[in-house]
């Protein structure tokens, strides 16, 4: 049993219901933040208060939390760029002409064709989740404006198909992560395991599914379906009361006067911090290739280094190179010279300083948590009373809890997968389900969580209110978990 015990539960609950019951999302994270500090420091205010104020400080010492914060800043740079250069006015005009022609057709399926694209990109771009959720946004916010389809359903279908779809095809930054955390359980194969236990990972299955469900019989219930009538019949893509988590000059940026609108000063900006994502990888990673398989090809060289890449360091340097091509583009375009460039990325970080300051306290909730042993202490607890048939059931609901109570599925990727899999293998379970279970509980947990990097990501990409967004998101996860857990459930009695 860990130290803390019960109290360790009480920073990352109490700030799930503040955000929840308040909607100030800093303020529920900064009171969680100082909260576990005191618990850690035996309810002493003062020191418990500095504590609170260095580990906002600490953050910065972990360099790929340096990294993940720069990035969101910096994404706001790109967002107005390709906004200003006519890039997503000119993406606009494209599917404009392609609604048309379907109204011409009189097929009537406007909003169904737009929302399925924007889940299509969403699972093409499994690359990483969090250029998943952005590309999404930026791409089909004023058309899904101009649709009258709300906010929140924006941030559904991004949130939705972003980090499903990167754990179920796992050449990317999630796959190299949990590949190393098998290969720590002694899985001489850890791509194998880490294949054949997608086949049980039924959550991001169900989330992907639903999305295509609720788009194409156009049922929707719970909250979104409030969002939906007020869209609709009001004209209103945001609740009266929302505060959306991105800044008004990101989404009023129009296109610069005289300029023609192109869809190519988008898409290729895009394709290149996309495509650089897996080059950035195996460079990243190529050094511990070449040291673990002096051997192989190029190719499996490569695949490994992919495996093993910074996937903080390769997101930076993607959108780095992505602007970069950005500003020489456009220049040579005659559409911006170098004073509009900087002044236009001042403005853009500008406008992502709401995000950065949040995932600033995102980090900073998940170090007390990790100080304070909380996953391990739900974990620790869970184990007592296990049956075999009980493992993937145990370990999905665990892993849900975790993820939700700390804002990271990654988090909880590496404290389940080093219980579920020596659990399940003394108690003679199904270990690849045991491992199935424990990611979709940490997908699904960090779905539902409002403090978890991704729902932030989503809520800013799509311009909504945070906490509407996981209100209207948590039904359909809901339904997937559930549905998830009567599986787990059924095939542990089964087998």
């Amino acid at each position: 049993m860990t130290e803390y015990g019960f109290l360790s539960l009480l920073p990352p609950v109490l700030a799930i219901v503040l955000a929840i019951r308040t909607k100030q999302v800093f303020v529920s994270l900064l009171f969680g933040i100082w909260l576990g500090w005191l618990i850690i420091n035996d309810f002493n205010l003062l020191t418990g208060s500095f504590d609170t104020i260095q580990a906002l400080v600490d953050v910065f010492k972990d360099d790929g939390n340096t990294r993940t914060i720069m990035f969101s800043a910096l994404v706001g740079a790109l967002i107005i760029f390709i906004q200003r250069s006519g890039g997503v006015e000119g993406f606009i005009i494209k599917i404009s002409r392609l609604l048309e022609k379907q109204e011409q057709k009189k097929a009537g399926n406007n909003r169904v064709i737009v929302q399925f694209l924007a889940w299509l990109t969403g699972v093409l771009i499994f690359v990483e989740s969090n250029i998943s959720v952005l590309t999404v946004g930026t791409l089909y916010r004023p058309i899904f404006d101009k649709l009258k389809i709300p906010r929140e359903k924006l941030a559904y279908i991004a949130d939705s198909s972003s980090s499903p779809s990167s754990i179920l095809i796992p050449f990317n930054a999630w796959g190299a992560f949990i590949m190393g955390l098998l290969l720590a359980q002694g899985f001489e194969n850890p791509f194998a395991t880490l294949f054949n236990a997608a086949l049980y990972n039924f959550y991001p299955m169900f989330a992907l599914g639903m999305v295509l469900i609720v788009i194409f019989t156009k049922k929707d219930f719970g909250p979104m379906a409030k969002a939906e009538k007020r869209a609709l019949e009001e004209g209103k893509l945001l609740a009266d009361t929302a505060q959306p988590m991105i800044a008004d000059e990101l989404t009023e940026v129009t296109t610069k006067h005289g300029i023609k609108p192109r869809a190519f000063n988008m898409i290729i900006p895009i394709a290149i911090m996309v495509l650089m994502m897996p080059v950035m990888l195996g460079y990243t990673g190529w050094e511990t290739a070449l040291e673990n398989r002096p051997s192989a090809s190029f190719l499996d060289k490569f695949f490994y280094a992919v495996g093993q890449g910074s996937g903080s360091t390769s997101v930076l340097t993607s959108l780095i190179v992505s602007l970069l091509y950005s500003m020489i583009s456009y220049k040579i375009q005659g559409i911006m010279d170098l004073k509009e460039m900087v002044d236009l990325t001042l403005k853009g970080i500008g406008g992502m300083m709401p995000l950065a300051l949040l995932m600033l306290m995102a980090f900073a909730i998940g170090a007390v948590c990790k100080e304070l042993e909380t996953g391990i202490y739900v974990a620790e607890v869970a184990k007592g009373w296990l049956s075999p048939a009980l493992v993937p059931f145990i370990v999905f609901i665990v892993s849900c809890f975790i993820a939700f109570s700390t804002g990271t599925s990654w988090g909880t990727f590496a404290i389940m997968i080093a219980i579920a899999v020596p659990m399940s293998q003394t108690m003679d379970a199904n270990v690849h389900l045991a491992i199935a279970a424990a990611l979709g509980g940490g997908v699904f947990g960090d779905h539902c969580s409002p403090i978890s990097d991704t729902t932030i990501l989503s809520s800013m990409a799509a311009a909504s209110d945070h906490i509407d967004h996981v209100k209207t998101q948590f039904p359909y996860a809901l339904v997937c978990g559930s549905i998830t857990a009567f599986l787990y459930l059924l095939i542990g009695f089964m087998g």
